[in-house]
């Protein structure tokens, strides 16, 4: 028996570091990436710009929570960071990501790159953790860039200093900041359930743009049924129900219960779709 046969193969492992970073840098190198991000930065400014022009002569009074937290940005510039987060999660956030994810696989098999992608030592279970992780690193750093793209034209517009917290308490303006980056890590959190349908889709398919307009179109579809008031007993299951959960973050002491919620629905759509996506890529005929 030769020495080549007496040999164990070893297993292919499940992860690569080196294609995750390859993956990451071809898709941040793409222009349309850049170009969800130069949108995603631009929501802040405008906001600001219109808050800004409105209040012209003095400010608002305070308000509660979600897109209600305008009423605060003329007092404390901090606030344009949660009242961005606020604005861009219930569409540009989500549909953002749903673009990339719905792309994932069907525009490598619609660029005829997926083939080439599995003959290299990639291998489908590992190709589609690391698409998924791409993705998941996408809805980080989009969320990143609402905040500072937020935080920089609140400090340019608004003026800065101690944050008075939904509760009535005040904080200082570092503990401001600091919540800031949980509520954004928060935001990011939400997303996890439309990155794991958007790369389900993109299985489906060999056409990026069907599954880009699908996984959008979903979004779209659930959060108008979780606006129907008849619809109350399913809407805690829909991924969107508890988004705006992150302004329990801005309270003393902190709200936990919607946010585990959120962070519980999230990681189940992770679970069930990326199981179905795993199931449909794993058994699909590649042919592009």
């Amino acid at each position: 028996m030769s020495q080549a046969e007496t040999v164990p193969r070893r297993p292919r492992p499940l992860w690569s570091l080196g294609l995750l970073r390859n993956e990451i840098a071809v898709t941040f190198r793409r222009w349309r990436t850049l170009a969800l991000l130069a949108v995603l930065a631009g929501v802040p400014v405008l906001v600001g710009v219109a808050v800004r022009i409105e209040s012209g002569g003095g400010g608002g009074g305070g308000g509660g929570g979600g897109p209600a937290f305008l009423s605060q940005v003329t007092h404390n510039g901090l606030f344009l960071v949660f009242a961005s987060l606020a604005v861009t999660l219930p569409f540009f956030l989500p549909m953002a990501v749903g673009v990339l994810a719905g792309d994932a696989i069907a525009g490598e098999a619609h660029g005829g790159t997926l083939r080439y992608l599995l003959v290299a030592p990639a291998g489908r279970t590992r190709l589609l953790l690391v698409k998924y992780a791409t993705t998941l690193t996408f809805c980080l750093v989009a969320t990143l860039v609402v905040a500072l793209s937020a935080l920089v034209t609140g400090a340019l517009l608004f003026p800065l200093g101690e944050v008075t917290l939904l509760s009535g308490t005040s904080i200082s303006f570092g503990e401001g900041l600091l919540r800031a980056l949980a509520i954004a890590g928060a935001v990011a959190l939400s997303l996890v359930g439309v990155a794991a349908v958007g790369l389900f889709v993109s299985t489906l398919t060999s056409s990026g743009i069907a599954a880009m307009a699908t996984t959008v179109g979903l979004l779209i579809t659930v959060q108008i049924l979780d606006t129907i008031p008849q619809l109350a007993a399913v809407q805690p299951y829909l991924f969107p129900h508890y988004w705006l959960s992150f302004a329990d973050l801005l309270r003393d002491p902190v709200y936990w219960d919607q946010l585990q919620q959120n962070a519980g629905l999230q990681a189940v759509y992770a679970l069930v779709f990326g199981s179905a996506a795993w199931a449909r890529f794993t058994s699909r005929d590649i042919t592009a």
